[in-house]
């Protein structure tokens, strides 16, 4: 799931933007690296910070850490052919 930030426009209205600012990140506990893995995108031009899109960061932080997580299976070992 794919989460999308909102940037205010001149108007007054908000818009969809291209991707959550560093402040904004670091604000949720966001680490850079860690945030393009969780499918969050990140907008470095951007300098402001804006408190809706902290809110739908943590949002989207507790949605992941609610889902289920399969176990993954267990290797089978290789064996070794003698000559």
């Amino acid at each position: 799931m794919k989460v999308n930030s909102a940037v205010q426009k001149k108007g007054g209205g908000t818009r969809k933007g291209k991707g959550f600012s560093r402040g904004e990140l670091k604000e949720a506990g966001v680490d850079l690296k860690r945030a393009p893995k969780l499918s969050i995108p990140i907008d470095l031009r951007r300098k402001t910070k804006h408190e809706e899109n902290v809110k739908m960061l943590k949002q989207h932080l507790q949605s992941l850490s609610k889902r289920k997580r399969r176990p993954r299976k267990a290797k089978k070992p290789v064996e070794k052919k003698e000559a």
